[in-house]
């Protein structure tokens, strides 16, 4: 595999990782304040169905991602009901949103464009563009980090910087702020939260809602750079796959850039048949490759993340004492 070949695949593994990341990021908010959110991948379908639209009809993209993150953000909104006020099951929920999305998107579209659960092709500034950073075509002549700098690390949509700069934000919010200390301290104790004073019912929507931004920002990435245009079951299960990064970060923001990187870059690997094949030295069937990011997640997740313990209060209601 040749230099050229190897800055491709990187370059898919970037793409590929940032719905995985904007998403795992997304769990890791609701997570860390006890809110066990599985329905991820029902909220970035959401999104990537009302921004797709949206962009379509306005013609502009961010007018599409702000749709889709209105939509992520009502979901987000149900789910924080039914596991906040109502105390019911976060998984049950969870599973709800995602059945719900996966019909309602398919029948919103269907209904409004007429072409099979579709919507229609982007282009122009219904889309989000690629930026060529500073100095990126002066620097392309320079030896291996001119290629890396032009053709890696330039050449992105803005929703790519955005996510990578999530992650430094992620854990300052998380470590540095008063904010973060309570949002960890009501996923671990929320009991001591609520005796300081604190309002537990609170932190607990705003980290569902952050949630609801970043899973929209996911959907919208998806449907407006990543692609062009929503379609059917379009996640192709990212959010299961980003819950999986998020256990294996161990619920922390560094480690789950690289987690999503390293499901990115088996995606991107099985994207090039060619490469798998000469690495191996046999013809890999079609479908083999497809189910490769799943396959290795399920291998990671079984045997290399070592004890993996979740904030302690999650997944529980909390009833306030009287």
């Amino acid at each position: 595999m040749d230099f050229g070949t190897l800055l491709q695949i990187l370059d898919s593994t970037v793409r590929l990782g940032v719905p995985l990341l904007l998403a795992c990021l997304a769990g890791l908010y609701s997570e860390r304040a006890g809110v066990f959110d599985i329905g991820l991948e029902g909220k970035m379908l959401m999104a990537a169905m009302l921004s797709g639209a949206a962009a379509f009809v306005t013609g502009s993209v961010w007018l599409g991602c702000l749709a889709g993150i209105g939509g992520s953000l009502v979901l987000a909104a149900i789910h924080g009901a039914a596991a906040i006020t109502f105390r019911g099951n976060q998984l049950i929920s969870g599973v709800a949103i995602n059945f719900l999305a996966s019909g309602l998107t398919v029948l919103m579209a269907q209904s409004w464009f007429g072409q099979g659960g579709r919507t229609p092709a982007l282009d122009g500034g219904a889309r989000f563009q690629a930026l060529t950073l500073p100095l990126a075509d002066t620097l392309r002549p320079v030896p291996v980090l001119g290629p890396v700098y032009a053709d890696l690390i330039s050449g992105h949509t803005a929703l790519v910087y955005l996510a990578f700069a999530a992650v430094p934000v992620t854990w300052w919010v998380l470590y540095r702020t008063r904010f973060g200390l309570r949002l960890r301290a009501v996923g671990e104790n929320p009991g001591a939260v609520d005796t300081a004073g604190i309002s537990v019912t609170r932190l607990r929507y705003t980290a569902v809602a952050i949630t609801g931004l970043l899973s929209g920002l996911a959907g919208a990435y998806m449907a407006t750079a990543l692609q062009a245009g929503f379609g059917k079951e379009m996640t192709a299960g990212r959010g299961y796959i980003a819950l999986a990064a998020l256990i294996f970060a161990k619920w922390r923001p560094w480690g789950a850039l690289w987690a999503c990187l390293l499901f990115g870059f088996f995606q991107a690997i099985a994207l090039r048949p060619d490469v798998v094949e000469a690495i191996v030295r046999v013809k890999v069937p079609v479908p083999a490759l497809d189910a490769l990011p799943y396959v290795l997640t399920v291998f990671i997740l079984a045997g290399f993340i070592g004890k993996a313990i979740p904030p302690r209060a999650g997944g529980e209601p909390y009833v306030k004492e009287r």
